[in-house]
């Protein structure tokens, strides 16, 4: 249940002003740790990302994202999708896009989202999905896959709304039987898709984002849902008031949202201002990566080597 869940005591956050403070907390740690070698606070500034311009390049890929799941074949369903939205923004809460690069931790949360809602494919057939290198991305997402599950501390179970939104519109057709609530649903996935491009699954609800994703669909069908809320469904009305300013500051938000493509010109500039101020040790492309990697391989090597020699001088003391 999601009252008991770690999403609930962990994942959800009181509003606006406190996933901000996070993310400057995260920004500020990042540009400390890596400003040494720049000569003033100046080119630091010049230098590295803002709180602003990271979440400005997280939203373009969040749209990545998106589009690469719905042409994704076999086709994924919407939970699937959602985990994986879920995934990607808990892990930049607390790491910062110049630490590890949203192309690679975009697909890692893709995958990992399909394992945990049995969305079952090898990963093979899963990179058959991905342009370019797909060797490399199959390495990525290996190297990535234990980063993801412990940024987010293996809280890996996501309670999306499709399920209380099956729950609501069975509720209006029993107790409306003459009302077609089927007619409801394609706005209400179209709400809930659009949901996903915002900070909403952050701060609410599972259910009240259903219930708003109800509501935002009966006012598109012209249908009056509003009375079935509060003559029907929350009768309490010391519970009635929290529930009503939820729900409208979810579909507020959501009207707000925009679903243009993002613009090309700025994601390739800020694409490019990544590139020059990202940690090259997270970089698979940089000399300094593929150094601390050979140099695993080599320990491991040796490792592997003393234990094999250890085991020799077991069997020996045996002849």
């Amino acid at each position: 249940m999601f009252t008991t869940s770690t999403q609930k005591h962990f994942w959800i956050f009181a509003d606006d002003e406190a996933l901000k403070n996070i993310r400057e907390e995260t920004n500020r740690k990042f540009v400390d740790k890596h400003s040494n070698d720049l000569s003033d606070i100046k080119e630091a500034q010049d230098h590295f990302l803002t709180v602003d311009e990271e979440k400005t390049l997280l939203s373009m890929y969040e749209f990545q994202l998106k589009d690469f799941c719905f042409k994704f074949q076999p086709p994924m369903n919407k939970t699937v999708i959602s985990t994986a939205f879920h995934y990607f923004k808990r892990f930049y809460l607390y790491n910062s896009v110049m630490n590890y690069h949203p192309k690679e931790i975009m697909v890692t949360c893709i995958y990992l989202a399909c394992k945990i809602e049995e969305f079952n494919l090898t990963l093979n057939r899963f990179v058959a999905n991905i342009r370019g290198d797909r060797e490399k991305a199959t390495d990525i997402i290996l190297n990535n896959e234990l980063l993801l599950m412990s940024a987010m501390k293996f809280h890996l179970t996501i309670h999306n709304p499709y399920r209380p939104v099956e729950g609501l519109l069975i509720d209006l057709k029993t107790r409306y039987p003459h009302f077609d609530a089927e007619i409801l649903r394609p706005h209400v996935e179209d709400f809930l898709d659009k949901v996903l491009l915002t900070d909403i699954p952050l701060q609410y609800a599972p259910s009240q984002i259903a219930l708003a994703s109800v509501l935002e669909a009966g006012r598109k069908c012209k249908e009056k849902v509003d009375p079935y809320v509060t003559e029907t469904l929350v009768t309490d009305q010391s519970l009635l008031l929290p529930v009503v300013e939820a729900v409208r500051t979810i579909r507020k938000t959501v009207r707000m949202t925009s679903i243009d493509s993002p613009n090309r010109e700025l994601r390739i500039e800020l694409d490019k201002k990544l590139e020059k101020c990202r940690n090259q040790e997270n970089n698979p492309d940089s000399a300094i990566y593929k150094s601390r990697l050979k140099r695993l391989e080599e320990n491991m090597d040796d490792d592997e080597a003393s234990r094999d020699s250890n085991f020799d001088h077991f069997d020996d003391s045996f002849n």
